[in-house]
């Protein structure tokens, strides 16, 4: 006679759930550490215009962005509703443009430097004197590489 039986098949204890909080808070933790958030405060409103065929950046790392729009509402006392031209956390000249790029392309390896792609977001609303003064610096400080920041067009 054996001392075991093979028909009998014993319940399967329940899972515990007890440590299912402490995963979930250690989790939220982790996320709220490793998230960026955004590196400036938007301080001119732009509304960017639609457009049928867009391309995603491929590294955001390697984008500097030019915003250019009519200051929203809490800066039109001190800067007027004329469209201005921010750079990082400030309202700039177009002629600060050469500065703000070479801080940016110190931060970059020197191996990626060729690509350093910059982004105009332009208000809709904005006429091209503005963004043409803005490329005209961009050519002058040798930035190339530029990108239209756009939505999708909705079908």
């Amino acid at each position: 006679m054996s001392k075991f039986s093979k028909g009998k098949k014993k319940p399967q204890p329940a899972i515990s759930t007890a440590s299912l909080p402490d995963i979930v808070f250690m989790l939220l933790f982790f996320f709220m550490v490793v998230t960026k958030l955004r590196d400036s405060e938007l301080m001119v409103k732009v509304s960017t215009p639609f457009a049928t065929q867009l391309t995603k950046l491929e590294d955001k790392s390697l984008v500097n962005y030019l915003y250019i729009g009519r200051p929203v509402e809490k800066f039109r006392s001190t800067y007027g509703t004329k469209p201005r031209l921010q750079l990082s956390d400030k309202f700039a000249n177009i002629n600060e443009i050469p500065i703000f790029l070479e801080r940016f392309r110190v931060k970059i390896p020197e191996g990626q430097r060729t690509k350093i792609t910059t982004s105009l977001r332009v208000d809709g609303q904005v006429t091209m004197g503005i963004v043409q003064d803005v490329k005209t610096e961009l050519r002058k400080a040798n930035q190339l590489k530029i990108n239209y920041s756009a939505k999708k067009r909705p079908e």
